[in-house]
């Protein structure tokens, strides 16, 4: 454990380089607040620190900077973890106070709103459709050979999927296809639906392909990853900007760096922490979506390793939690 004086001149450190990017010199570091002692004293202590593993410096005559396990002391010693200022709560509050439309719309917008707040490739999960109960399914008929079936489901998702239809099946038929699909389906998973005969070829038809239509969509990995080329000015090499692009248009790559973080009751991984090559210059920032009671999503940013940590913990935490109280309320309009 680093006693008082090391803690404060590498928290100097840390919060010095994320500010500017510059390997920092122990004479910048014995100006801050809370460093009391000279230059000298700040010189010897960071040459212990870097023995340590918490910096390293680049270049011989270069000031130092912060390794992964430096952010992690830092990070692990920031009080109160994750506690958003008035404007950042304000401003999140505003956004989902006035955010309308379906789900999938909702999750979109709220990437683009954790980009635009701290400037990093946001991470969105949506609810998995895969354990949400049915709340409505309706059949209707657009055209003699063409019926859309509409089904909302109890994470707020709305799914609509084209069927194909007899022309000799009835409006009637298809009304009360509609009706006893519904009946069926209300209060169950998917994959739970029995459908007991009604007697009418037509109507059981119907029905069959109606629910057939729904069911493939429900294992979908619901990943939106928003503001990617926000992270291409975070890095000065190409080829590290190559290596992180190419990681976020896989979408596998993404869903098991969320997966594995939130298993792992972890809210931030950095660097190397996460175990994913491609992106061991970047540290994820993450968080629950609750709604009753129940994790209906995650929230989080990825940026390099010398993010804000403070005002994407502040964010991210916000934004989950504005998230999991609208889908609380159920629906989306």
């Amino acid at each position: 454990m680093l006693d008082e004086r090391k803690t404060a001149i590498l928290r100097a450190v840390v919060q010095e380089y994320i500010a500017t990017g510059q390997p920092v010199g122990s004479a910048h570091v014995a100006a801050f607040a809370g460093v009391k002692v000279s230059p000298a004293t700040v010189r010897n202590d960071m040459a212990m620190l870097e023995q340590e593993g918490y910096l390293v410096q680049p270049h011989t005559s270069a000031g130092r900077i912060p390794t992964d396990k430096g952010y992690r002391f830092f990070v692990d010693a920031l009080e109160p973890a994750g506690q958003p200022n008035k404007v950042t709560a304000e401003r999140v509050g505003s956004f989902f106070n006035h955010a309308t439309g379906r789900l999938e719309e909702l999750l979109q917008r709220t990437s683009g709103l954790l980009t635009d707040m701290t400037n990093y490739a946001a991470l969105v999960m949506g609810p998995s459709a895969e354990v949400a109960t049915v709340r409505s399914v309706q059949v209707v008929r657009l055209s003699p050979r063409i019926a859309t079936v509409v089904a909302v489901l109890s994470n707020g998702v709305v799914q609509s999927e084209s069927v194909d239809i007899d022309e000799a099946v009835s409006d009637a038929q298809v009304a009360a296809a509609s009706a006893h699909l519904n009946a069926a389906a209300y209060g169950h998973v998917f994959s739970q639906v029995h459908l007991a005969p009604t007697g009418d070829g037509g109507v059981d038809k119907v029905c069959v392909d109606a629910l057939a239509s729904l069911r493939p969509h429900q294992t979908d990995a619901n990943v939106i990853v928003g503001g990617a080329a926000a992270m291409a000015q975070a890095f000065d090499a190409v080829d590290v900007v190559r290596s992180v692009l190419t990681a976020l248009e896989q979408q596998y790559v993404v869903v098991s760096l969320v997966k594995d973080v939130v298993d792992r009751g972890l809210t931030v991984a950095i660097g190397s922490e996460h175990g994913i090559e491609p992106l061991s210059a970047c540290s994820v920032v993450v968080a629950p979506v609750i709604a009753e009671g129940e994790k209906l999503g995650t929230v989080g940013v990825l940026g390099p390793t010398r993010m804000n940590y403070p005002q994407a913990l502040a964010t991210v935490e916000a934004v989950s939690t504005q998230l999991g109280r609208r889908l609380s309320e159920g629906g989306q309009g």
